[in-house]
């Protein structure tokens, strides 16, 4: 592999690290909030063993396997990335783009993931099932700067690639 081929991979498997680290701390985050700062947030004053407990004799859960699944599938895709990556398969730039496509992603993952764990909030303690601790918002808004990232990326690659080239 020449010199040039070597830092090029280097780069992504930099690339493909950041993305690991990052989508990794939003789906982590996610968890976080659909299973414990949300319910807790919801319902004031009750702990969360008393709110899962509640929420069981009423029929309803937090939805564990669902919120593990978005984990698992993040991080699993972000690993992926990153072995394609470390072997030379993928250049830096689809690097950065998938790991941006992900994050974007995560919103609608999220909102499957925490819709369920909402509604038996909603049904067990006469709420409504949104948010109500501030970090879904806070994803959003990754995911929202993830889209403008991947613009950015489209309109700069656009404007490289018409750039006439010295002769």
């Amino acid at each position: 592999m020449e010199h040039g081929g070597v830092s090029r991979n280097r780069r992504a498997v930099a690339a493909a690290c950041v993305g690991v680290v990052v989508i990794a701390a939003y789906a982590v985050v996610g968890a976080m909030q659909i299973l414990v700062w949300n319910p807790l947030a919801a319902v004031p004053g009750k702990s969360l063993d008393q709110i899962r407990n509640e929420m069981a004799a009423a029929g309803g859960s937090l939805g564990e396997p669902v919120v593990g699944g978005f984990v698992a599938i993040g991080i699993a895709l972000a690993l992926a990335l990153l072995a394609g990556a470390a072997l030379g398969r993928v250049r830096p730039g689809p690097v950065i783009v998938l790991g941006l496509v992900l994050l974007v992603l995560g919103a609608p993952a999220y909102w499957i993931a925490s819709f369920g764990a909402g509604m038996s909030i909603a049904d067990t303690f006469a709420t409504h099932g949104g948010d109500h601790a501030p970090w879904g918002w806070m994803l959003q808004w990754i995911s929202l700067g993830a889209l403008v990232g991947l613009a950015v990326f489209a309109v700069t690659l656009g404007l490289r690639r018409r750039r006439p080239r010295a002769a």
